[in-house]
């Protein structure tokens, strides 16, 4: 597995620069894994599929994805792959490379887990700005045009709010400079989080029923269902930033509401 890895490692190096690898190849890859991962729950939406899944009643209109779907096309092209181009220097300098040996797995799990650590702190604190009340109107309210949200919606934003909240993204592998691939890796890792925290399905398979710290769908979805005023559930994929500083308390209040409305209607039918 690990000699096939570097093979066709080593034909991508051969027959590309670092360049058109650090920013095209990257860009194809992002796009690649967000609509192929997001497209389908708009299938899921329009089909009424898998429907006991879904976490609001509410769905949203062909005309509302078509429109979500277009302006992404906008934003990746126009604020995205600029930003990649442009960030390519300072990734150079801080040590990125894409030759041959690849990186140790432990290198890769010990830097995968600083990002997710990393971009889940500094997320937290620039989405919280983004709640107050100017940024709200001018910025941050684009991305919760959409209340009942889908998995394309997890990058519909203001272009002010990709740069400011894509800085949680980019930062921690700026500053370490990995190996490329670890830094792809990385990409897919956070494009498919994203995604599925926006996805508007809570499935039985959904990590966050596995993973305790894990926000998932049903925690962010209650964030974009309140006014931005009361909403909480800042963070991006874990949900510890949230309890430590009580952003957290309404959905943690109605999730213990729904538990016991649950065990009650249970001890209606056993009697």
């Amino acid at each position: 597995m690990a000699s096939l890895l570097e093979s066709g490692w080593q034909y991508l190096i051969t027959h590309f620069s670092d360049f058109q690898l650090a920013c095209l190849g990257s860009f194809f890859l992002h796009e690649s894994v967000f609509f192929l991962s997001g497209l389908p729950f708009i299938w899921l939406e329009r089909a009424g599929w898998m429907s006991n899944y879904k976490i609001q009643a509410k769905n949203n209109s062909p005309a509302a994805q078509e429109k979500c779907i277009v302006r992404l096309l906008l934003y990746h092209f126009g604020v995205n792959l600029p930003v990649m181009i442009f960030s390519y220097p300072v990734f150079s300098y801080m040590g990125m490379r894409s030759s041959l040996p690849l990186p140790s797995w432990k290198t890769v799990l010990t830097q995968i887990i600083f990002y997710f650590i990393l971009e889940d702190f500094i997320f937290y604190w620039g989405h919280r700005i983004l709640h107050t009340k100017w940024l709200y109107k001018h910025v941050h309210s684009v991305h919760h045009e959409y209340a009942t949200p889908f998995g394309l919606t997890s990058e519909y934003a203001h272009p002010a709010e990709i740069l400011f909240l894509g800085f949680a993204t980019i930062f921690g592998p700026a500053i370490t400079g990995p190996h490329l691939i670890t830094l792809w890796l990385w990409m897919v890792l956070r494009v498919l989080e994203t995604v599925e925290a926006h996805c508007g399905y809570h499935f039985p398979w959904s990590l966050s029923n596995f993973l305790p710290l894990y926000g998932g769908a049903d925690f962010h979805d209650y964030h974009h269902r309140l006014l931005y005023t009361k909403s909480g559930n800042y963070s991006s994929t874990f949900t510890y930033m949230d309890w430590i500083f009580g952003t957290d308390v309404g959905y943690r209040k109605l999730k213990a509401l729904k538990s016991t409305q649950i065990e009650d209607g249970s001890e209606l039918k056993n009697n």
